[in-house]
């Protein structure tokens, strides 16, 4: 589609708009262990960039962020580090191992991202959100307001990634050469406060869970959302606000005055006077559209009759917003932000598009029409088109006159592109083309049994009237080309639109949570540790018909490690993700499922609870769960949070229980400089032989349950203590196992306890034995060795060595 095409497609349902997939394009620098990214996100046509910022050679940040950009492609300096280089081979040797799939890693001449050069090309560019009445002066000094040249590095990789989009021509692939990569804004993001979690631990607390979608219309686009923390928290009424929200999942934040002025919002939205206000916001964000994606299509001017209107009810209930957000306290700085941002530059889209563009007409026509009173040419020509039908009457009547007598009847018509023509219908006599001939005309098409001529008269009107309609139409998208220009240029305001209300429809999707079922908000402590009360599992209790609530006390000096022992299903791994969860939820900014909650700083929560799948990753499930392990090993800090369930488990059950009491041993000696840990074991030598020495960091939990008769009673509550019984037998008739094999199982049990040998049930007695031996040596003395046809090896292996078998 061209620049100067102004063909109009038909209406699309939103679901039909957001299916446009999203791809990222990143550029990366790293250099004297400084990091620069920026990358182009299709989806709203914008570019993004991070400051320098510090990164070990390691390049734990850069993993990070190419973890949860996923790009298509990552460009970078074909002159580059050892260490960037070998991140880089690495990443598209194991990506192939997800979902994801490979990113393609594209090189380029160092000279390419050379500061002069890539500051050369980010001025020299059109941007449509800049007036074109800019001065050179001007544009300069407004880009300099968005990007900060000041950081070289980021400014050479944001000149590589300009360079990779004009290259590749990313989005515009078929449009005219003289068509840009659409860049619609300049977005700044950063990572500095991020708190650190892996994949695994996003896996085990089913932070997100893909499901295969049931409806065969949605296969080819994959997955959907399962049942997880995001699937419950998202009750976003917009696409952004829900791009937000994980957003915000993704990247858990340690930054307390911004968890407090999310928290400060929730509590607003659940006062109970403030139901009517929470109301007016959420029917406002219904009708925010895909500002971006239209903002997309005007630079292509490849706008739909829909992009208009929805245009003008975005605009419109932004103000909406506005006004409402005026209203209320200016203490929230949310509320102050949106009333200041969305500026009367609103006001002028809407009034702007109400004035030009004819809603109905657009409809009516499937493309885009002007109002009356927008130009007077086009007035003046469509006034001409709609009294068109009885001057061409009047025009066919005189042209009647003039024909033979046996021409019954004659009409005028307008054919767009062709002009005015007589049409005359066929008469019997007509039947080679040399009949069709009238004098004074000009004959030029059969169609429908009419002869279509062109007369005096015909001539004279295509020189009077001329061609309306394309005319019309070519006048039209001339001031939809005005109305789009004008438009881009106050684009800014549409991008804070889309931002701020994105935060706006997340806030308001917690709150409906947070009310719905019962959190509270939770408190921000600079000091270690945590401290819960009646904590519950965000997904478990809505899947469960009761649910018992559970504290979680952790201080600075004292309980840092806790060792929670119990039978198997009594609650331990839930209760461990529990934990985790409520902390992951205040690290969002979430309110949280308990009565109280005072949350410490947290840097990092790492977990070892489920084994992950491991054929494609070429490791033992052993190994997995050590890797798992060592990574919190070696990172944890005083601030990190960790979890690790039924750790050793994996191996031989001395050496599990020896790694688990070195892996303890190893927190303990560091003191109060320890992590926060949680280990759920039914190791329970760890406690009989007093592996690990007294101290205060220790506490000793246990779930609580009851044995009545043979029947074990579960009460789900977490109490000071030890258990010395798994109850496997109680668990494994809850299972379904077979009685015998249970009852053998608890006889086998107690003879290894009671350090006794063990009998085979089915080894036959003596006697037996002693006859199968008689039988044996009878037919050895049968055999006659002198005898050459006697086989004594096939002897050997068809009587002999059977009945050893079951003799011994």
């Amino acid at each position: 589609m061209s620049a100067t095409s102004a063909t109009s497609h038909a209406l699309l349902g939103p679901e039909q708009e957001d299916q446009e997939g999203s791809e990222t394009y990143m550029s990366v620098l790293w250099y004297a262990g400084q990091l620069a990214i920026t990358y182009y996100d299709t989806e709203d046509c914008s570019v993004y960039f991070m400051p320098e910022i510090p990164d070990n050679e390691d390049l734990k940040l850069l993993q990070k962020v190419t973890g949860e950009l996923n790009p298509q492609c990552i460009v970078t300096s074909a002159k580059q580090d050892q260490n960037i280089a070998k991140f880089l081979t690495n990443l598209t040797a194991t990506a192939g191992d997800k979902d994801i799939g490979k990113p393609e890693i594209v090189l380029f001449p160092n000279v390419d991202f050379g500061l002069e050069v890539s500051k050369q090309r980010i001025l020299s560019r059109q941007f449509p959100f800049i007036p074109s009445h800019m001065t050179a002066t001007e544009k300069i000094l407004y880009l300099s307001s968005v990007i900060p040249f000041e950081s070289p590095l980021m400014i050479r990789a944001l000149g590589g990634l300009l360079k990779f989009l004009d290259r590749r021509r990313v989005g515009v692939e078929l449009e005219d050469s003289s068509i840009a990569v659409p860049i619609l804004a300049f977005k700044k993001f950063v990572l500095s406060d991020t708190v650190n979690m892996d994949q695994d631990t996003y896996c085990v607390l089913q932070i997100f869970k893909s499901d295969i979608h049931p409806s065969v219309y949605k296969l080819s686009s994959g997955l959907k959302e399962g049942f997880s923390l995001y699937g419950i928290l998202n009750r976003c009424r917009c696409k952004w606000g829900e791009k937000l929200l994980k957003l915000w999942l993704t990247r858990p934040t340690r930054n307390l005055t911004e968890l407090n002025k999310r928290l400060d919002v929730i509590s607003f939205f659940l006062m109970a006077q403030n139901h009517e206000i929470v109301l007016t916001l959420q029917n406002c964000l219904k009708n925010i559209k895909n500002v971006s994606l239209i903002l997309k299509r005007m630079t292509l001017s490849n706008t739909k009759v829909s992009d208009w209107q929805a245009l003008y009810k975005t605009a419109y209930n932004a103000l909406c917003l506005r006004d409402t957000c005026r209203s209320l306290p200016n203490t929230i700085e949310l509320f102050q932000t949106i009333s200041r941002v969305f500026t009367d530059d609103l006001h002028y889209i809407a009034n702007l598009i109400s004035k030009v563009v004819d809603f109905e007409g657009s409809l009516s026509e499937n493309r885009f029409t002007v109002r009356p009173n927008v130009d007077a040419t086009i007035d003046e020509k469509k006034r001409k088109l709609m009294g068109l039908s009885d001057f061409l009457t009047e025009v066919a009547r005189k042209e009647l006159e003039t024909l033979d007598d046996h021409i019954p009847s004659c009409c005028v018509i307008y054919i767009p592109l062709i002009g005015f023509l007589l049409s005359i219908p066929r008469l019997p006599d007509m039947v080679e083309k040399s009949d069709f001939e009238i004098e004074g005309l000009d004959f030029m098409f059969l169609s429908n049994d009419k002869l279509h001529y062109r007369s005096a008269r015909t001539k004279e009107l295509d020189s009077l009237l001329g061609d309306l309609h394309c005319e019309i139409r070519d006048q039209e998208t001339l001031i939809m080309h005005q109305l789009q220009t004008k438009i881009l240029e106050k684009s800014e305001v549409l991008n804070s639109v889309i931002e701020y209300t994105a935060h706006l429809d997340v806030l308001l999707a917690l709150a409906a949570m947070a009310r719905e079922n019962g959190y509270c908000r939770p408190h921000f402590t600079h000091r270690h540790g945590f401290h819960i009360k009646d904590g519950r599992h965000p997904l478990m209790e809505l899947c469960a018909k009761t649910f018992v609530a559970n504290p979680v006390n952790s201080g600075e000096a004292t309980r840092r490690i806790k060792i929670i022992t119990g039978p198997n299903s009594s609650g331990k791994s839930v209760y461990l993700k529990q934990v985790g969860l409520i902390v992951f939820m205040a690290l969002i900014g979430s309110y949280v499922p308990a009565a109280e909650a005072e949350i410490g700083v947290i840097d990092a929560i790492y977990t070892r609870i489920h084994s992950r799948e491991s054929v494609s990753v070429g490791l033992s499930t052993f190994m997995i769960d050590l890797n798992q392990v060592a990574k919190a090993v070696n990172n944890a800090t005083e601030r990190s949070l960790v979890l690790i369930d039924e750790f050793g488990k994996g191996t031989n059950t001395l050496d599990g229980l020896s790694l688990l009491a070195a892996v303890l041993r190893y927190w303990i000696r560091q003191g109060t400089q320890c992590p926060q840990v949680f280990v759920s074991t039914n190791f329970h030598s760890l406690m009989q032989l007093e592996l690990l020495p007294d101290t205060p960091l220790l506490q000793y939990l246990t779930m609580e349950t009851h044995q009545d008769g043979d029947e074990l009673i579960f009460f789900y509550q977490i109490k000071d203590g030890v258990s010395t019984v798994s109850h496997a037998a109680n668990i494994a008739a809850l299972a379904g196992m077979p009685a015998k094999i249970i009852e053998r199982g608890v006889e086998i049990s107690e003879l290894i306890r009671n350090g006794k040998p063990i009998k085979c049930l089915d080894h036959p007695s003596k006697g037996d034995r002693v006859e199968k031996c008689k039988s044996l040596v009878e037919k050895f003395l049968c055999l006659d060795l002198d005898d050459p046809h006697v086989d004594l090896e096939e002897f050997l292996s068809k009587e002999v060595l059977p009945s050893a078998a079951s003799v011994l």
